[in-house]
């Protein structure tokens, strides 16, 4: 696939999941999922405010330590508690508000999603249509978690990082003033100088960041890819345990999952090399920031046009509007690793969205199934395909008599199964009718199955044990 075309295919990908992803404020959340967003919008305000205080705090206090007043360093040590009280206070609110909204958007799509994949047997006939939809369960139990859990961090993140640059490059531009610089004969001056500082080093910092981990999306979906492979294998092994041992085929499993895990730790490789570009920039970005700003104040301190206090004002704000202008440094990777898995969970969606669009449409690909008036069972021209339009069973008619016997017998690959699958309904593709007693008819699996839980529930499958 060229990158045009695997560009396209995320983008469509994310839409699909947004698709369903919104209902949960569009219809399934209700009140809460409003309510839910709004608590947090208005935690990040507050923390905002007293992060905004925190910083004049710091101002006061070297003022008041530049000029040893011993009165106003008693007032701000006073306060000083209380107001870290209040910001430990709204950050764990702030946890509570944003854990609650990842939890309760989870278990609306989570029900969502199973809906689709449960319902009408899709969960199986997933397995006879073409399309990446391999390993559901890993992408409803894992990639649907990570799918919202990231944006509601992200929500919150850009939000912050917003609002938080908004305050604080104010607080640059009011703190710095103007700088001047001579230059000859003549004199540069440089309005909000602290600002334009600010804003050329995040955009060198960014800018590295985008050019170093381009690449991120991509590795990370292959090294998600891998996993999910392995550990699908790793699963299929022990499903068929009994089958491979009774073949011997003990030690070319192994070559099979040695290969598999080369495949894994391959794809590590590359994502460990894209967190070292990445630590990097990171890593340069965090030990020179607490520095310039303070390098950038120092000749305006020796001059005496900036007192102590204002310096390490300035030095927190900066400080702050670093962490705002370089949130995506910070959470490039996470970035990545959310488009991966929210582009596996809709490729999930897109293959049930094809299954319950073919169930809706009438074509005359589909085997009708009726409640028959006599009888058990009676087949009138029925015809099962494969997926691909070509027949494995043609024009089968007979009835079956309440207590009759009848034994299918014929070649392997001749249809037998898929003619039992398709009388049970889960093999969807053909033509024809099945009449059939619904009361009283019970299918037997080709591979015994128990359920987990209780023995009750064993028993009474696939009834409820509440109702028999």
């Amino acid at each position: 696939m060229v990158p045009d075309e695997e560009q396209q295919s995320r983008q469509y990908l994310l839409a699909r999941f947004w698709e369903s992803a919104l209902g949960f404020w569009r219809k399934g959340g209700g009140r809460t999922a409003w309510l839910l967003t709004f608590m947090v919008i208005a935690i990040a305000l507050v923390n905002l405010v007293l992060q905004y205080r925190l910083n004049v705090w710091h101002r006061v206090t070297f003022d008041a330590l530049d000029k040893r007043d011993g009165s106003s360093l008693l007032y701000q040590a006073l306060i000083f508690f209380p107001l870290i009280a209040a910001i430990v206070g709204v950050a764990a609110a702030a946890t509570y508000a944003k854990m609650t909204l990842q939890r309760r958007w989870r278990e609306w799509l989570n029900g969502h999603v199973l809906d689709h994949w449960l319902t009408g047997g899709r969960y199986y006939q997933l397995n006879l249509v073409p399309g990446d939809h391999t390993n559901p369960e890993y992408r409803v139990a894992e990639d649907l978690r990570m799918s919202v859990d990231a944006p509601v961090e992200f929500l919150i993140g850009v939000f912050s990082a917003v609002s938080s640059a908004i305050v604080f490059i104010g607080v640059l531009w009011f703190i710095g003033g103007e700088l001047t610089l001579p230059l000859g004969s003549s004199v540069l001056r440089i309005p909000g100088f602290l600002v334009v500082a600010a804003f050329i080093y995040a955009m060198l910092a960014s800018g590295s960041m985008v050019m170093i981990a381009r690449a991120f999306i991509s590795v990370s979906e292959n090294k998600n890819q891998a996993e999910a492979d392995y550990r699908y294998m790793l699963t299929r092994l022990r499903e068929n345990g009994e089958s491979i041992a009774m073949l011997g085929g003990g030690n070319e499993e192994r070559a099979g999952l040695d290969g598999a895990f080369s495949t894994v730790r391959q794809r590590w490789y590359e994502l460990m090399m894209q967190y070292i570009r990445t630590t990097l920039v990171s890593h340069s970005s965090s030990g020179l920031a607490p520095i310039i700003p303070i390098l950038l104040c120092a000749p305006k301190y020796v001059a005496g046009t900036m007192t102590l206090g204002e310096v390490m004002q300035a030095a927190s704000a900066f400080m702050i509007v670093q962490v705002a202008f370089n949130w995506l440094v910070e959470n490039y990777p996470r970035l990545a690793d959310w488009t991966a898995s929210a582009s596996r969970l809709a490729s999930l969606l897109v293959s049930l969205d094809r299954l319950e669009r073919a169930e809706r449409e009438e074509t005359t690909g589909r085997i009708v199934r009726k409640e028959a008036e006599a009888g058990a069972l009676r087949l009138r021209d029925v015809s099962v395909t494969l997926d691909d339009g070509s027949a494995v069973v043609k024009e089968a008619d007979i009835e079956i008599a309440r207590g009759e016997k009848v034994l299918v017998v014929g070649e392997s690959g001749t249809g037998k199964s898929t003619l039992v699958r398709a009388i049970a309904g889960l093999w969807p593709w053909g033509e024809g009718e099945i009449l059939i007693n619904f009361e009283g008819l019970f299918l037997m699996p080709q591979q015994p199955y128990v359920p987990l839980g209780t023995l009750r529930r064993a028993v009474t499958y696939p009834l409820s044990p509440d109702t028999v």
